[in-house]
């Protein structure tokens, strides 16, 4: 499988299946889902797509992976909730600064939960954590929210 980013849509994933078949999903930024079928004579033709509102990509995510399900496991979307990966550019006005002068959470009440650096996950940074270009926010809040954090780390 592979992932390109499709800035402000949100991201597509491209499959190859064992017969041979292209599929791709589309992850919009809205939640919702596009599922497209290519034709098998010509891969790169659309054969069928198909919108998903946020709820119908979950129910098809169960029947696909029941096993997946573990009562422990919050569902955002069901509680009005999005959460989300916000790179941050090499060349962001934040590259260097710290978390706290973001005011993230008061300007849009979005969480930062997580910063992925690297290979690594630092859980819960603190204010006085430093921002480096290439780190990946995982940030959790409305969808209204959410948007207004990414443009307020998309700032450079």
């Amino acid at each position: 499988m592979s992932t390109t980013p499709l800035p402000g849509i949100g991201v597509q994933y491209d499959l190859t299946t064992r017969e041979r078949r292209h599929l791709s999903v589309v992850a919009h930024r809205d939640g919702t889902r596009t599922v497209n079928v290519y034709r098998a004579d010509d891969p790169d033709a659309c054969a069928q797509s198909l919108r998903l509102s946020g709820g119908e990509a979950s129910a098809l995510v169960d029947a696909l992976l029941p096993e997946h399900h573990s009562p422990n496991v919050l569902h955002t979307t069901d509680l009005g909730l999005v959460a989300e990966r916000i790179e941050l550019s090499a060349q962001s006005y934040w590259n260097g600064r710290l978390l706290g002068e973001t005011r993230m959470r008061t300007e849009t009440g979005v969480s930062v939960v997580a910063v992925l650096r690297l290979a690594e996950a630092r859980p819960s940074p603190a204010p006085d954590f430093r921002l480096a270009g290439g780190d990946t926010l995982i940030v959790i809040g409305t969808r209204q929210g959410v948007d207004e954090a990414a443009s307020i780390l998309g700032r450079e």
